[in-house]
């Protein structure tokens, strides 16, 4: 369930002014001083928001912000900037309504981030999507480069906005940013010139200078040192915290995102380099011969650097200087200037040139950011511009600033008026008239287009005859002498004769926000904005695209003796249409108020505070507010709110929420003349009625969690006690298992220990039987044994006995064998004993061969050539015989083991020995490498795989030949195939046939004896394949393909077998010619490759490499 929550829930003092209770400057003073000190720096003035600045980093802009604030109610959280942006946006997406956000203070005060803090939330929350994300951050990265061109360090501030800036963002129907439209009002360019003390110029002099590379600075002709350039203060050209060289890149890249092209970064950086330049020109005094005064250049190195940039003459630029030439009809008129006019001349055009270049700017993010399309789109309005400004030297500058506060205020007391009578007139409450002050006098004093004093001024400019300020005073004092918001000491009204608080050079206006004098000198020439038309001619004739662009009346085919618009015109007009503009759309204000002037945080500074509380008008805002009724609210929020105050709307109301709002007011003691019932709000009239409906209310929230925290605590010690009666029971149940476990245990040990006592006892009663009946069993076979034992011996002597005796025959009767042959052979002994010695010998020595023989055979190995040596010499053939039988049975048992493919290639192996072996060189090398037969596996190859198809045949062998030119002697790959029937030659690289030879077209296959690759394949003359003559190839497998073509020829019964030519030179038919093909030892060229050369049209030679 979401938790409802109000700008009134842990409020720290006020968040809303239009409750404070009671009203006073004081009070409100002391109201926004209570909460900046608690980090509270948003107030709401009923929808206007009042923002403090910090001057610190606070976490309340995170993305959680973000969320928690996104399609909110504007009062259901605290107070904050996001809350306005939200309502903004939801009523420009929901309801269709264009939307402007004025955000006004004065320098310091936080407009800038205040205007960053709308564009990224609403960038936050609208719809996602890579074209939308592209706009946005165009949107966003707009920002920067304004910055760095529009904004410089004052006292008062580090990044003041020194112009006023209005954005229209363009919205789809969805919600989603289309682009936008900036427009930009009086750039300060007076700055650009001189700076007040303790203050810089713009940012983007500082930022190129410190951020650019060194190649980029010599280009520009610029040095990083600040202090070789006049336009550029020193005593603050470095800021804390302020790093102007990171801040360069990022200005150099949001012009990219933007979408400026890298030749229109340099062009603007050019001239931003030019104007520095211009402020280094310096004047000397000369004299004419007629004795006028002029102007010369001291130094013209600056001025040359200058040219060089913007690609004009020097001599132009610099006549410019020196001469001023007034055009009246057709007449001119040249006159030199001197070193006053010339420094003036020279400032105007660097602030025209600089202010130029800024609007330039303005209109080319312009170009990139617009929405495409000519539809109508939803707009919301973003206006950042400077606030009432009251100095101690207040110049034309802070009139026509001042002059665009009152027209704010005006239509800001106009919008919030309207609106609060169109509330009440669409609740249907009576609408009563309000008296607040009307500053319509004010501006009609400043603007009138008779008697105002912008209308006064022009008037003085285009007056002919002498004008200086003194003049337009008089006429001030003339003319405005009895305006009621008018003094001068010179208006000869008698209550300001004596004013010494009032110069006579000075007068006074008295705005809505406080009285401010101002010094009537430089109104005039501020005015007057003037450029002399030879400087502009001159920026004209520049070779500078760019600077053409923003001088266009410098072109002499468009010459215009207008005088120009007067600056304080083009102001008002521009005031004139940002009203109209505004009047359109729906206001949605912030007020941005800086602290302190030190720009530190934690300091409140009362007096700075109040300043800005009357010229901003805050306390006006207030009281216009709290005219009627000072608080509103939808009868829903309200009913949810303060439904506990009424026991009939107490806890659920199922009527309609207006009635329950009626039924709890009737209920409560509230005066009925304090509220009144809107259509679909109510409306307080006194703050001091919401303050009593909310103490009401925090009374009953109290009791209410009195009674929830007793209703919880009964509900909690029930839980408790119901618990401990569970786990007593449970513990009850645990405790008496365990007691009878122990007691069954007991009685289980007793019962086993009786049962052991008792088996012990039977054990040993057994074991006693059984010891008896073993003794008695031991004694008998004792006796048995001894008996048995006596028995034994007495056989055993017996036997001996017997034994004794045979052997005693025996060995009388080995006696008497021995005398009787000893007789016998004595008889015979001379005749044959020397033969049946000598067999018998033989006989043991061929018995000992054989024996020695089986244990030191050889391996089963065929190859093995290692075979016992021969004992004695006799024995010499005999031990030949046996080493050839084992070699045969060892070869028949190798060849019992072979498979049939096997066979084939032994075979095959065995007709290369018989053809190549001692005739051909390259023979020994090709012994240990197997015939492969299919080196391109032609089958597999998916490149071959037309040519596998195309072969009727299968194919014995496939490998990769070269065909021998025989015009140059050079090869050219071909695919050989070998099939039963022909040998094919085809292309390598697309698989054509380009040959096919039928086995019996051939007649001889030629080789060299060397140990090169090359053979002659010679053709049957007349037969079809020898039209084109014979084939010389070279081949890395040539015994392979030779031995398979001869055992093709061999195999086949109805061809003739194929002679084998080894030779070093034999001849070869090419077409109608024979070439002989002569082989030679040698070093080719290309090391130790066969190299192949035609010698003349009868000869081929080819060298082979030494084997030496």
């Amino acid at each position: 369930m979401e938790v409802k929550t109000s700008l009134l829930d842990n409020m720290i003092g006020v968040g809303d002014m239009v409750l404070l209770e009671p009203l006073s400057e004081d009070s409100f003073l002391e109201n926004l001083k209570n909460r900046f000190e608690h980090n509270e720096i948003y107030t709401y003035i009923g929808s206007v928001v009042i923002s403090m600045n910090p001057y610190r980093s606070l976490p309340i802009f995170t993305p959680e912000k973000v969320e928690e604030y996104r399609n909110r109610n504007f009062y259901e959280l605290s107070p904050h900037i996001y809350a306005l942006a939200d309502e903004a946006y939801r009523s420009l997406r929901d309801q269709d309504k264009d939307q402007c956000i004025l955000i006004t203070g004065e320098s310091g005060a936080g407009k800038t981030e205040a205007s960053k803090l709308v564009m990224s939330y609403v960038a936050a929350v609208c719809g996602k999507g890579q074209e939308v994300n592209k706009v946005k951050e165009q949107l966003l990265q707009s920002n920067p480069v304004l910055e760095a061109f529009g904004n410089a360090k004052t006292v008062r501030n580090d990044n003041s906005s020194r112009f006023g800036k209005y954005m229209d963002i363009e919205f789809d129907f969805k919600g989603d940013p289309l682009g936008g439209v900036i427009s930009n009002y009086l750039l300060e360019k007076s700055r650009v010139v001189k700076q007040p003390r303790g203050e810089r110029n713009f940012h983007v002099f500082y930022q190129l200078l410190s951020g650019a590379s060194d190649e980029s600075l010599k280009k520009l002709k610029l040095h990083r040192d600040f202090s070789k350039y006049n336009y550029l203060s020193l005593d603050s050209a470095a800021v804390n915290g302020l790093d102007d060289a990171a801040n360069f890149r990022t200005v150099r890249n949001a012009m990219q995102i933007v979408g400026f092209m890298e030749d229109e970064v340099q062009s603007v950086m050019e001239l931003v380099a030019a104007v520095l330049k211009l402020g280094n020109i310096e004047f000397k005094p000369d004299s004419r011969s007629n004795g006028s005064d002029e102007s010369r250049i001291k130094d013209k190195n600056d001025l040359k650097e200058m040219c060089e940039l913007l690609g004009i003459e020097q001599s132009v630029l610099e006549r410019a200087f020196s001469y001023r030439t007034v055009e009246a009809k057709l007449e001119k008129v040249s006159t030199t200037l001197n070193v006053a006019q010339a420094y003036y001349a020279r400032d105007a055009l660097a602030k025209n040139l600089y202010s130029r270049l800024f609007s330039w700017l303005v209109t080319r993010i312009n170009e990139s950011i617009k929405a495409q399309g000519k539809t109508r789109h939803k707009v919301m309005g973003v206006l950042d511009i400077y606030g009432f400004e009251i100095f101690e030297d207040n110049s034309f500058e802070q009139f026509i600033i001042n002059y665009c506060n009152e027209k704010l205020q005006q239509i800001f007391i106009e919008l919030t008026l309207r609106e609060e009578q169109e509330e009440y007139i669409r609740e249907g409450i009576e609408w009563t008239n309000i008296e607040y002050f009307n500053n319509a006098v004010i501006c009609d004093l400043i603007e009138n287009n008779q008697n105002g004093i912008l209308a006064m001024l022009d008037e003085e400019c285009l007056r002919p005859g002498t004008v200086t300020d003194e003049t337009f005073l008089d006429k001030l004092n003339t003319i405005c002498a009895e305006h009621l918001h008018f003094e001068s000491r010179l208006s000869k009204n008698s209550k300001f004769l004596t004013d010494h608080s009032l110069p006579h050079s000075c007068f006074r206006i008295q705005h809505y926000a406080g009285k401010v004098l101002y010094r009537a000198e430089g109104f005039v020439d501020k005015n007057n904005d003037l450029l002399y038309r030879d400087l502009s001619q001159a920026m004209y004739k520049a070779n500078h695209k760019l600077i053409k662009q923003l001088f266009p009346e410098g072109n002499p085919a468009k010459v215009n003796l207008k005088r120009p618009l007067t600056a304080g015109f083009q102001f008002k007009a521009s005031v004139g249409t940002l009203m109209r503009n505004l009047q359109t759309k729906n206001p949605n204000y912030i007020r941005c108020i800086k602290p302190n002037d030190k720009k530190a945080s934690h300091i409140f500074t009362d007096s700075l505070v109040r300043h800005q509380l009357r010229y901003l008008g805050l306390m006006e805002n207030v009281r216009v507010r709290r005219a009627g009724y000072a608080f509103r609210q939808p009868y829903e929020p309200c009913l949810e709110r303060y439904k506990m105050l009424c026991k009939r709307t107490w806890p659920h109301w199922l009527g309609p929420a207006r009635e329950g709002v009626e039924v709890l007011m009737s209920d409560l003691p509230v005066p009925a003349e304090e509220f009144s019932f809107g259509r679909s709000k109510i409306f307080i009239r006194n703050p001091r009625t919401l303050f009593f409906l909310e103490e009401r209310r925090r009374q009953c929230l109290q009791d209410l969690a009195t009674l929830i925290q007793k209703i919880y605590r009964g509900w909690k010690c029930r839980g408790h006690f119901l618990l401990l009666k569970k786990s007593q029971i449970v513990v009850s149940a645990w405790y008496r298992r365990y007691a009878q476990q122990k007691k069954y245990q007991k009685i289980k040990s007793a019962t086993t220990v009786v049962q052991s006592y008792t088996r012990g006892w039977q054990a040993r009663k057994l074991l006693r039987e059984l010891k008896y009946q073993k003794r008695c069993v031991e004694a008998v076979t004792t006796i048995s044994a001894f008996w048995h034992g006596t028995q034994a011996r007495r056989e055993l002597r017996r036997l001996k006995e017997e034994a004794r005796r045979k052997h005693a025959v025996a060995v009388i009767w080995a006696y008497w064998q021995g005398l009787k042959i000893r007789r016998e052979y004595r008889k015979f002994f001379r005749a044959n004993a020397g033969k049946k010695i000598y067999d018998f010998t033989i006989q043991r020595i061929m018995q000992k061969y054989f024996l020695g023989l089986k244990s030191t055979l050889p391996s089963m190995s065929p190859i093995d050539k290692n075979w016992p040596a021969r004992p004695y010499l006799f024995l010499g053939g005999v031990h030949s015989e046996l080493r050839r039988i084992f070699h045969l049975w060892r070869c028949k048992k190798y060849r019992s083991q072979f498979t049939e493919e096997k066979k084939a290639v032994y075979e095959e192996k065995l007709e290369a020995s018989e053809l190549f072996k001692d005739k051909k060189a390259l023979y020994p090398s090709s012994v240990s490498q197997p015939f492969k037969g299919d080196y391109l596996e032609i089958n597999k190859n998916p490149k071959y795989q037309k040519l596998s198809i195309a072969m009727e045949d299968k194919v014995l062998l496939a490998d990769v030949v070269n065909k021998i030119n025989r015009a140059n002697g050079k090869g050219t790959a071909r695919l050989f195939l070998l099939t039963k029937n022909s040998v094919v030659l085809a292309d390598q690289k697309t698989g054509q046939v380009k040959a096919s030879v039928p086995l019996p077209d051939l007649t001889s296959v030629s080789v060299s004896t060397q140990s090169d690759g090359f053979f002659a394949l010679k053709l049957k003359e007349g037969s079809a394949s020898a039209v084109k003559g014979d084939f010389l190839l070279s081949s890395e497998h040539l015994i392979e393909i030779i031995t398979k073509i001869h055992r093709m020829g061999t195999t086949a019964a109805d061809r003739e077998q194929l002679d084998i030519d080894i030779s070093d030179e034999f001849l070869v038919q090419f077409k109608h010619d024979k070439v002989c093909v002569k082989f030679i030892q040698g070093v080719p060229k290309n090391g130790n490759s066969v190299s192949c050369k035609r010698k003349n049209n009868r000869l081929l030679e080819v060298s082979v490499p030494s084997t030496a």
